[in-house]
């Protein structure tokens, strides 16, 4: 996979768990991509708990972007998504 994943995360994951579950990209690189789907920039207006990545029809919640961080460094064994 190339920078296009880094670039256009939206065309690559439809969900957080696509970001951890990726085998061709570093740990530092799924960092990246989802502290950027964490940002407010992403929020939904009417709903900001809620985060809606341009290009992707699904919408996640904040809390499954920072399990999945939180997944990504070990601190939670039990990781579980909607």
């Amino acid at each position: 996979m190339g920078p296009a994943h880094l670039l256009h995360p939206a065309m690559h994951f439809d969900h957080p768990r696509d970001v951890l579950m990726a085998d061709n990209i570093s740990k530092d690189e799924k960092r990246a991509i989802l502290a950027s789907w964490a940002s407010d920039i992403y929020a939904i207006e009417s709903m900001p708990a809620w985060r809606c990545y341009p290009g992707t029809e699904r919408i996640v919640a904040y809390d499954e972007v920072l399990a999945a961080l939180k997944a990504l460094d070990g601190d939670d064994q039990s990781m579980s998504f909607r």
